[in-house]
C-alpha cells in the first residue's frame, strides 16, 4: 500500500508539473542528482572528479519499462553541463536528450529537470555529463530498465545484480585534457583503468600500495547478472573473470542469443549483461580483470583494471598472474569474430509481449544510404579537428530544434553530405535533413587509424555487417539479415566499416557521434533532423515548461525568469491541491 500511495503521489505530481510528458497509467520514480566535485585518488594521486551527490561513481537509476521518471540535475560545477543518456530513446522527445546541439548547457549553481518516459524499452545502460569531456572525470552511473513482471525474462532470475563501470582513466582532469587537445596534441596513453571507480588491486609490483579496489562479494552457487559499460574516455577493454565463463544475455536492451565467452571485448560507450554461476571452488579469491585491448600489451601494462571476486567462504587472497587476455591483436580477421557471434535471441519477448524477431528489418527496402567517413585529425583554420565526410561539427549557439520553433536563421545548415565529399575539410554545423520513416542503411567507414565506438541518440539500429577494406554495395550479399543485434553503440575498426539500418520513426534532432571523447569532443559528429512534415502536435513534443534558452534566444531566458515566481505560485496551490486529495485517499485507504 505504501509503495502504491508512492507512486500514486509521484505521478500524481508529475501531471502537475509536467503535464504535456506524463502518461498517468504509468508509474513514476523521481531523482535529484547533485554534481560537484570532489577530490579522490583512484590510481593514487589526488585528482578532482566529478562526483553525483557526492558518490563517485553515481548512484544507480532504476526504472521498469514505460516508467516516467524525472530527474531534477543540480549543476555545482564550475562550468555548463548537460547529462545525457545514451540508449534511452527519448520517443518523440528530443528535448531531454542532454547533448548540446538540442539543449542549452544548465548554468552553475542552476538546476534543470529532465522528465522522459522509457517507452517499450528494457536493458542495461549509463548515464554521464555530455560537455566538453566532463565524462573524463566522473559523473556517470548505470541505468536500469526492468521488464515488466508480465513479461517474462529469456532466462532463470538471477540471485543478484552487479554494477560495473570500467573505463580507462587519466591523473589530470577533464580541463587538463582538453588543455592538451586544443593544443594540438594527442591524449597520449591513460594512466590507468578504474572498475566502479577504483583503481587496481594490487596483483604484481608495478601497482603502487595502498590503492583501493572493488571487492564483489558472492554467494557459491548463484548466479549473478554483470552489467558491464565502458564509460572510458577512448580505450576498448577486454573483460574477463578468472576461472569463470561469461554468460552473454543482453546489450543495450536487447537480449542475445545466449553464449559462454571466457573473456569478452567491450568497447568505448558500450553496456553488457552477462550471467554468471559462481560455480568454482572457494580455495581463494578470483581476479576481475578489464584490461587495454588492440594495443602493445607490454606497453600498456598499466592500463590495466583488476577487481576482486570473493566467494562467502574464500579461504584466501587472489594470488598469481592475471588471467590472460587473448593474444590476437596482429590476427585482424580474428578481431571481428567475437562482435559477429553477438546475434539477437530473435524468440525473446524484449519489452513487449511479442519476439524480438517480429520485425523483419532484412525485408524492409532501403530508402536511402549514407556513407560516414572519419579519418584522422587535421588542422583546419590552424586547430587540430575530426571530421565526418570532411566536415567538423561547430555546436550551435541556439539548439537546433529550439531555433526552428522559434524561427532563428543561420543556427544551422541542413546540408549534411549523404557521402564522403572531394574537397577541403571544414568546420560547420552541417546537419543531415533525414526522412521521417524512411529506412536508411548507415555505413560507417573507419579509414583513422584507432578503433571508435559510434552512437546513435534516439534509435537502436540493425548491426547488419562488418569487414575490413572500403565498404561497397557488393557486400550487402553479405549482410545478416535474420537476427542481426539490434543496439545504439557499435565498433568500427580502423581500415573497416560497419554498415548498420534503422527506422525513423522518432521524430526529433538526433545526435549521431564518435563515443570517444577526443574525437567527439573535436568535431566528429553531427545531427539527423527528422521531421513529420504532416505535424500536428502528436508526432513530436513541444519544448517543455522549464527549456533553457540560450544563443539568440537568450533574452527569452530573462524573460521566463521574470515569471518564475508567479510559475512556482501556480505550483505551489496544485500541490497543496494534490496532498490534500491524498490524504483524503490515505484516510480512506485506512478505513476500509
Amino acid at each position: 500500500m505504501a509503495l502504491l500511495l508512492r507512486f500514486s503521489l509521484l505521478g500524481l505530481i508529475c501531471i502537475a508539473l509536467f503535464s504535456n510528458r506524463c502518461f498517468a497509467a504509468d508509474p513514476t520514480v523521481s531523482y535529484d542528482y547533485k554534481l560537484t566535485y570532489i577530490t579522490a585518488s583512484p590510481l593514487g594521486v589526488p585528482q578532482q572528479v566529478i562526483a553525483v551527490n557526492g558518490q563517485f561513481p553515481g548512484p544507480v537509476l532504476n526504472a521498469t519499462t514505460n516508467y516516467n521518471v524525472v530527474v531534477n540535475v543540480i549543476n555545482e560545477l564550475d562550468e555548463g553541463l548537460l547529462i545525457t543518456w545514451p540508449g534511452i530513446q527519448m520517443r518523440r522527445d528530443s528535448w531531454q536528450d542532454g547533448v548540446r546541439g538540442t539543449t542549452c548547457p544548465i548554468r552553475p549553481k542552476k538546476n534543470f529537470t529532465y522528465n522522459f518516459q522509457v517507452k517499450d524499452q528494457i536493458g542495461s545502460y549509463f548515464y554521464y555529463p555530455s560537455l566538453n569531456l566532463q565524462r573524463a572525470s566522473g559523473g556517470f552511473g548505470p541505468v536500469i530498465i526492468n521488464n515488466r513482471e508480465v513479461i517474462s525474462i529469456p532466462f532463470a532470475q538471477p540471485d543478484g545484480d552487479i554494477n560495473l563501470l570500467i573505463g580507462d582513466w587519466y591523473t589530470q582532469n577533464h580541463t587538463a585534457l582538453r588543455t592538451t587537445l586544443d593544443s594540438g596534441n594527442e591524449l597520449g596513453m591513460p594512466d590507468g583503468v578504474l572498475i566502479n571507480g577504483k583503481g587496481p588491486f594490487k596483483y604484481n609490483s608495478s601497482v603502487p600500495d595502498g590503492i583501493k579496489y572493488e571487492t564483489l562479494n558472492v554467494d557459491p552457487g548463484k548466479t549473478y547478472r554483470f552489467r558491464v559499460h565502458n564509460v572510458g574516455t577512448s580505450t576498448s577493454l577486454n573483460f574477463r573473470i578468472q576461472g569463470h565463463n561469461l554468460l552473454l544475455v543482453e546489450t543495450e536492451g536487447r537480449y542475445t542469443s545466449q553464449q559462454n565467452y571466457t573473456s569478452f571485448d567491450i568497447h568505448v560507450g558500450q553496456s553488457y549483461s552477462f550471467l554468471v554461476t559462481m560455480d568454482q571452488n572457494a580455495t581463494s579469491d578470483y581476479y576481475v580483470v578489464a584490461s587495454a585491448r588492440y594495443v602493445n600489451e607490454t606497453v600498456w601494462q598499466r592500463v590495466t583494471g583488476v577487481a576482486i571476486l570473493h566467494y562467502s567462504n574464500s579461504q584466501g587472497p587472489a594470488a598469481g598472474p592475471l588471467p590472460e587476455a587473448p593474444n590476437d591483436i596482429y590476427n585482424q580477421w580474428s578481431a571481428l569474430n567475437q562482435a559477429k557471434t553477438i546475434r539477437q535471441n530473435t524468440s525473446a519477448s524484449g519489452a513487449r509481449p511479442n519476439p524480438q524477431g517480429s520485425f523483419h528489418y532484412g525485408q524492409i527496402n532501403i530508402t536511402n544510404t549514407y556513407i560516414l567517413r572519419s579519418l584522422p585529425p587535421v588542422s583546419i583554420n590552424g586547430k587540430m579537428r575530426a571530421t565526418l565526410n570532411g566536415i567538423s561539427f561547430r555546436n550551435p549557439d541556439t539548439p537546433i530544434r529550439l531555433a526552428d520553433v522559434h524561427k532563428v536563421k543561420g543556427a544551422y545548415k541542413l546540408d549534411f553530405p549523404s557521402q564522403p565529399m572531394n574537397r577541403p575539410p571544414v568546420v560547420d554545423t552541417s546537419v543531415l535533413n533525414a526522412t521521417y520513416k524512411g529506412f536508411v542503411e548507415i555505413i560507417l567507414q573507419n579509414n583513422d587509424t584507432r578503433l571508435q565506438s559510434f552512437h546513435m541518440d534516439g534509435y537502436s539500429f540493425f548491426v547488419v555487417g562488418m569487414d575490413w577494406g572500403i565498404w561497397s554495395e557488393s557486400n550487402r550479399n553479405g549482410y545478416n539479415n535474420w537476427d542481426a543485434i539490434s543496439r545504439s553503440t557499435v565498433e568500427v575498426h580502423p581500415g573497416a566499416w560497419t554498415a548498420v539500418l534503422a527506422s525513423l520513426d522518432n521524430v526529433g534532432v538526433w545526435n549521431l557521434r564518435v563515443e570517444n571523447l577526443d574525437r567527439w569532443y573535436l568535431g566528429q559528429e553531427t545531427y539527423m533532423k527528422i521531421v513529420n512534415p504532416e505535424e500536428n502536435g502528436e508526432t513530436e513534443f513541444a519544448p517543455p515548461d522549464n527549456v533553457v534558452f540560450c544563443g539568440q534566444l537568450q533574452n527569452l531566458e530573462k524573460d521566463k525568469k521574470s515569471s518564475a515566481g508567479s510559475t512556482m505560485a501556480r505550483r505551489s496551490n496544485v500541490l497543496v491541491s494534490l496532498a490534500m486529495a491524498l490524504s483524503a485517499v490515505f484516510l480512506y485507504c485506512i478505513l476500509v
